[in-house]
């Protein structure tokens, strides 16, 4: 697990950084050792240009500037950041814009592009353990990444001439320059203006608007949950809104786009139950806000961003509304360490539509669990990407929806109803607001049910062939002769 501390308040960074540059000389005669730059990926192997290394962001703070007219898109990102090592320079995480001016602790920076690359060099070394402040400013029509195994991720058009970023495994990269990784989870704040006939809305808390006289709203957005980049998302729209609160006071904000069919507006109606629901089973919910945002666009993903999914135009129901929400525990407030990981955000987003079936539509699951594995073919337990840890990239979101949930059914009845509650409700608290790896989860679990699993997991998890049948029928999914 990594989860280093952060500064929530976002005036104590920056009185810090000021002192930082009021320091840059004494501490280069402390003898602290020169910098050196700081590596152009954050240590992946499945992703090895993503996000960065020697630097820690605290919080991204965005003013952008969006004209649906002209897809045009302007923008001032202020980053407050800690060095991890004594860096010369340091990469960014950009794709496609361009960048107009970099500054670092107020000084003016140099930087140079090399791919979705950017490298800046402050005036002065940043010294490690001190923190620091970047403002880079930047333009242009934002572009999707097209990957050929995972489609478009990032910055996507609507037909009716809106936007919104959704995309995994990286997406903010196309509309503002980050730390595209999940290791670094960063507080993030959005000032965004649009022509005033266009709404917006993003993750976290309404913080107000502002319109100008010159036909353009502000509107401004706060999420004070340390989130992995990806998780961050705008949409902008001509939206329907919808506002409540849930039992706790934990405000709700739903966005519709047009046409929007009433039967999907009825399913997410019940989020406080879901939300409630699935508080029971992995404890208390660990964000700052909820809600969704509903796209009309027929995407071929629903995404957990954070605090507020975004659902594909063709998902509108209460299966995807469960699925996504309980990412929030599984995935957002515990982030994968490595993609590898991905089975801790996939299997259990998709094991808790089992359950809420179990408890909502009387559904026998060892009767599920038996039918799935009756009619799984060879094919289905030996391919390739069949393992739920370590798959290999662009497999990972593969065997996580269909074996995953099978799995974690079998791992429920070899530990007992008891441990595995225990698990689900405890392994979310453990590791908020930071990042874990299935291998300690493992351990984890081993801990709870007083149990060597490893035969299990090897079985499950780290193989792609069909469970030997000790590990397949565990106890009442034994099937009748």
């Amino acid at each position: 697990m990594t989860s280093p501390n952060r500064w929530r308040r976002r005036t104590t960074v920056f009185a810090a950084v000021l002192a930082c540059v009021s320091l840059g000389t004494g501490v280069a005669n402390a003898g602290w050792g020169g910098g050196k730059p700081g590596s152009d990926g954050a240590g992946d192997s499945y992703y090895p240009k993503d996000g960065n290394g020697g630097y820690d962001v605290a919080d991204y703070d965005l003013d952008v500037d969006y004209v649906p007219a002209t897809k045009q898109l302007t923008g001032t990102a202020k980053i407050a950041a800690r060095a991890t090592e004594s860096l010369s320079s340091f990469n960014l995480d950009l794709h496609g814009l361009t960048v107009d001016s970099v500054k670092v602790n107020g000084l003016t920076a140099k930087f140079s592009r090399a791919g979705d690359e950017l490298t800046i060099t402050p005036r002065l070394t940043l010294w490690r353990g001190l923190p620091f402040f970047a403002e880079v400013k930047y333009h242009g029509v934002p572009e999707a990444i097209n990957d050929p195994l995972l489609g478009l991720n990032g910055w996507q058009f609507a037909k009716n001439g809106g936007a919104f970023a959704a995309g995994e495994p990286k997406s903010a990269s196309t509309w503002y320059p980050v730390n595209d990784t999940p290791r670094d989870k960063a507080t993030f704040h959005l000032a965004m203006t649009v022509p005033s006939e266009w709404e917006v809305i993003s993750v976290g808390k309404e913080r107000g608007k502002r319109t100008s006289p010159k036909g353009t709203t502000t509107t401004y957005w706060a999420e004070d949950t340390p989130t992995v980049p990806y998780m961050t998302t705008v949409a902008i729209d001509k939206w329907e809104f919808e506002r409540g609160k849930l039992p706790d006071g934990t405000p709700i904000l739903n966005s519709y786009a047009p046409g929007t069919p009433a039967t999907t507006k009825a399913a997410e109606a019940r989020l406080p139950e879901i939300i409630e629901f699935l508080s029971s089973k992995f404890g208390e919910y660990p964000i700052d806000a909820a809600g969704g945002i509903f796209l009309a666009e027929p995407i071929g993903f629903s995404l957990e961003t954070m605090s507020r999914p975004i659902y594909s135009g063709r998902a509108g129901n209460v299966s995807t509304i469960v699925h996504e929400n309980a990412h929030q525990w599984y995935g957002d407030s515990v982030a994968v360490d490595l993609w590898k990981d991905v089975c801790l955000n996939e299997c259990f987003a998709s094991y808790a539509t089992w359950l809420w079936s179990e408890a909502k539509d009387n559904v026998n699951l060892d009767a599920r669990y038996q039918t799935n594995v009756k009619n799984a073919t060879d094919a289905f337990w030996n391919s390739p990407g069949n393992k739920l840890y370590d798959m290999g990239p662009g497999r990972e979101f593969t065997a996580v929806y269909s074996k995953g949930p099978l799995a974690l059914h079998a791992l429920r009845r070899t530990i007992g109803e008891e441990a595995f509650a225990k698990v689900l409700k405890t392994w979310p608290s453990l590791h908020r607001d930071g990042n874990a790896s299935f291998p300690e989860f493992q351990k984890y679990v081993e801990k709870v049910a007083h149990q060597n699993l490893k035969g299990f997991f090897d079985a499950w998890f780290y193989t792609p062939a069909k469970p030997a049948p000790e590990y397949l029928y565990p106890g009442p999914l034994k099937p009748t002769p």
